[in-house]
């Protein structure tokens, strides 16, 4: 029997990964379940806040032995992360069936997740949902009102810097080897 075949879904926030990930119906690792806490030390920080898009604020190594674990042997046990409350709330065991074709694994650092999967020898592949600035930034500003992840003026000065910032994440994640997708070819390519 051969192990899954390991799918990171990357894109920005609020491009639908978890959608995705949950129209497919393949068990999926969230990796923003691996942010560190708001009180750990050394958080890079912007405008007074701690940079929850920089990619030191989430403990990659752990995603990886978390992956690791699922892959090898069906089961690992994961952080539980409130956004809201910025940090983990225990933890939740994750279970994969030997027999699944696939795992997903998505979240916004998925594109620094592909290649330490792969440094550490665990073959993966990555779709990048490619969608346009001004849908991603509705569906972001919808979902984070409705789930109160932070307060209003933060949820806007952010949204702000991931407006200008999406352009640049498509490169890097497309220079890390994720494909450039619709959500409608994401979709037809998972179905397969």
């Amino acid at each position: 029997m051969t192990a899954p075949q390991l799918v990171l879904i990357a894109g920005p926030s609020g491009s639908g990964k978890s959608r995705l990930v949950r129209r497919s119906g393949h068990p999926c690792l969230r990796l923003d379940d691996f942010y560190r806490d708001a009180d750990a030390p050394g958080l890079p920080r912007t405008h007074g806040i701690v940079d929850w898009d920089d990619p030191a604020t989430w403990d990659g190594e752990a995603a990886v032995r978390a992956i690791n674990d699922l892959l090898s042997t069906g089961r690992t046990n994961a952080p539980t992360y409130s956004i809201p409350l910025s940090r983990a709330m225990g933890s939740h065991l994750v279970t994969l069936d030997r027999t699944a074709p696939i795992l997903l694994a998505e979240g916004i650092f998925a594109i620094e997740a592909l290649p330490l999967c792969r440094a550490a020898g665990i073959r993966a592949s990555g779709l990048y949902l490619d969608r346009p600035r001004a849908v991603v930034t509705w569906l972001r500003m919808r979902r984070d009102l409705a789930q109160k992840r932070k307060p209003i003026p933060v949820l806007l000065r952010r949204g702000l810097a991931l407006w200008k910032d999406q352009p640049a994440l498509r490169g890097r994640a497309l220079a890390n080897g994720f494909v450039a997708v619709s959500m409608a070819e994401a979709e037809r390519q998972l179905r397969r």
